[in-house]
């Protein structure tokens, strides 16, 4: 396995900028996640490192030699894709095989040995003698995944390659990913727009937006401490609420449903801020509250009822108990907890260490 290093990477198609200033280490045998939302440069990104993409600026390190502008085949990498690759009228053993007999010098005892190797690993003995269209979705994945193991490179590409896949197959892939990362120490990059895979399946993840990185960190960090309202809104289901409110000198912040007096540790505070809070850091009260609110919507999803509840002009979600959940329209009284919730600057978003204590 081996250490990767982005240093500075640039990609611009016709002078439109598409991947900005990336830098990033994936350290040797880190599963290193990279998300956001559909056209945020995470596969651009990929694919530079693959060599599939040309870097228009900056350099590209693994184990410690610039491959910046080498050939696909002299990074010692392998790539899995959304769409699997596999040759349609080959089977199994001959897409796993393909690869080494073109690329390498092994003998045909190597091969064999390396892909009755990968396939006990990943449980697919008895499909190696099928074609692709004899196999499920999630057996050409697994197909399509031993076709890397079996190069043996130095760090594996994983471009969404569970987005073909049904909720429940993709839980269990997901759990074989983790498997395989856990038991062979690979290095692994992870390209996926779902950040329930982001947060379950990363050592570390690496934030994306417009082509720039917005935060990297292991997944309960930025789960906990999210580096701007982007980064908070997109990791966590549902996603976190913000609430606009006003700061002044007395050090109270201020909304038409509560007041926070606010522990000024810094200053120079804006007026205008953000507070952020998760569905499971608000909770309904018998009484008045610290603030109050109207539930707009009651969704039952099983051990847990999800209520939006109005605050003002705001929208917020409340993780509560299934039995005795409020009905839309019902007026609610709401506590905060008061170690958790977070402050966002008003304009650019940007996350303010400060220590908040919600008052009546």
């Amino acid at each position: 396995m081996a250490t990767v290093t982005l240093q500075n990477i640039c990609k611009s198609y016709d002078k439109r900028d598409v991947v900005h200033d990336v830098s990033l280490t994936i350290e040797d045998r880190e599963f290193m996640v990279l998300v956001g939302p559909s056209g945020c440069g995470k596969s651009t990104t990929l694919r530079m490192v693959a060599g599939l993409e040309d870097i228009t600026a900056g350099q590209l390190v693994i184990d410690g030699v610039d491959v910046t502008h080498a050939a696909p085949q002299k990074r010692d990498i392998a790539m899995v894709f959304q769409s699997y690759a596999l040759y349609p009228h080959m089977t199994a053993y001959r897409n796993m095989a393909f690869g080494l007999m073109k690329t390498t010098k092994l003998s045909k005892a190597e091969i064999d040995s390396r892909i009755h190797e990968a396939a006990e690993i990943l449980n697919i003995n008895d499909l190696l003698d099928r074609r692709p269209k004899e196999l499920s979705g999630g057996e050409r994945q697994r197909v399509a995944i031993g076709r890397a193991l079996v190069r043996q490179p130095k760090v594996f590409l994983f471009d969404e390659p569970l987005s073909n896949l049904d909720a429940k197959l993709r839980n269990r892939m997901r759990g074989e990913l983790k498997r395989l990362h856990r038991e062979l120490g690979l290095t692994v990059i992870y390209v996926t727009h779902d950040q329930i895979e982001a947060m379950t399946l990363g050592t570390r993840v690496a934030m994306m937006s417009k082509g720039r990185l917005q935060q990297v960190g292991a997944p309960m960090d930025i789960y906990m401490h999210p580096a701007n309202t982007f980064v908070a809104t997109f990791i966590g289901s549902p996603e976190m609420g913000l609430i606009p409110c006003k700061a002044n000198g007395t050090g109270m912040l201020s909304h038409t449903a509560f007041q926070a007096g606010i522990d000024m540790g810094q200053a120079g505070l804006p007026d205008d801020l953000i507070l952020g809070v998760r569905a499971e850091e608000v909770s309904l009260t018998q009484g008045i509250g610290m603030a109050r609110g109207r539930v707009e919507r009651t969704e039952l999803i099983g051990a847990e009822a999800l209520l939006e509840v109005a605050v003002g002009d705001e929208r917020i979600t409340v993780r509560g108990a299934v039995a005795g959940a409020p009905e839309p329209g019902t007026e609610v009284g709401l506590d905060f907890d008061l170690s958790r919730v977070r402050l966002f600057h008003g304009k650019t978003g940007h996350a303010i260490d400060l220590q908040v204590d919600l008052q009546d």
